[in-house]
């Protein structure tokens, strides 16, 4: 009687993968001078237990407390003002760059001419173009043309997050059932009303889970760029960093921390409402 073969017919496959994720790896690591055995050394980790204790406690004095209050809703505004104009600019452009409201897609069954793909071009090269130049680099050259403050954080955030929200917004588009649309458009329906009817109920929920995602991505990058004199917390962060200020950084950071909390609650509830 044959015995059933037990051996994993992937089992190859996987092996050869993972030697030739180990052969690409090996040289980033060689090049970044990645070295972990240095923080295992006695001045080192002497030096960080130092670094760290002066973390504790969080300073809670009324005058910085004061201060924390303000950097955060500046942080927030900034967050949100940036968020808000790339949302003008990245819904139209997704609507354009999209073929879920093309005619020409409606009438072949999905698929673009090529006028209807030409056309889509310059549209997607310009948000390939806006999310390619990080939000920080942008901050650099806003702090620059419009001074210190949270100006040059909030035109680097929509500047780089139209992009980011356009190119996701097109694909969203795209990726739900489009026959509702098509044929409302077939049928005669304008193109807003085909989108508000027929695409717009199946994409809702992914579109606000994704757009909550960003909005907290923006507030991690509003504090990044706070660095660089964009305001906020992370100009506080590093005038504390830069005084060894540790305990007001402790609370700088814990209040960092609840409002990425808070944001992922927030998306948690409107995805529920919207499911």
């Amino acid at each position: 009687m044959l015995t059933a073969d037990k051996r994993d017919p992937a089992a190859l496959p996987r092996l050869l993968l993972t030697v030739l994720a180990i052969a690409l790896l090996w040289p980033g690591i060689h090049v970044s001078e990645l070295n972990p055995g240095v923080l295992l050394e006695a001045e080192n980790r002497r030096q960080m237990g130092s670094f760290i204790s002066g973390f504790w406690p969080p300073a809670h004095d009324y005058e910085f407390l004061a201060l924390l209050w303000e950097a955060i809703l500046q942080t927030l505004a900034m967050a949100t003002a940036g968020m808000a104009l790339a949302l003008l600019l990245a819904i139209p452009a997704s609507l354009l760059a999209s073929r879920a409201l093309s005619l020409g897609a409606a009438s072949r069954g999905g698929q673009l001419g090529f006028w209807s793909r030409t056309l889509r071009l310059p549209v997607r090269g310009l948000l390939i173009f806006l999310r390619s130049v990080p939000e920080i680099v942008w901050a650099l050259l806003f702090v620059r043309a419009v001074g210190l403050g949270p100006t040059a954080g909030v035109l680097a955030i929509a500047i780089t997050y139209s992009g980011m929200l356009g190119k996701v917004y097109a694909e969203i588009f795209e990726s739900i059932n489009q026959r509702p649309a098509h044929a409302l458009m077939q049928a005669g329906s304008g193109r807003l009303n085909a989108f508000f009817y027929g695409i717009l109920p199946g994409a809702a929920a992914e579109l606000v889970s994704y757009t909550v995602y960003r909005w907290e991505c923006a507030i991690r990058a509003s504090v990044v760029m706070g660095f660089v004199g964009a305001g906020g917390l992370g100009q506080q962060i590093d005038l504390s960093l830069r005084m060894f200020a540790g305990a007001e950084v402790a609370s700088m950071l814990l209040a960092f921390l609840v409002l990425v909390w808070l944001a992922d609650q927030l998306s948690r509830l409107l995805r529920g409402r919207l499911a």
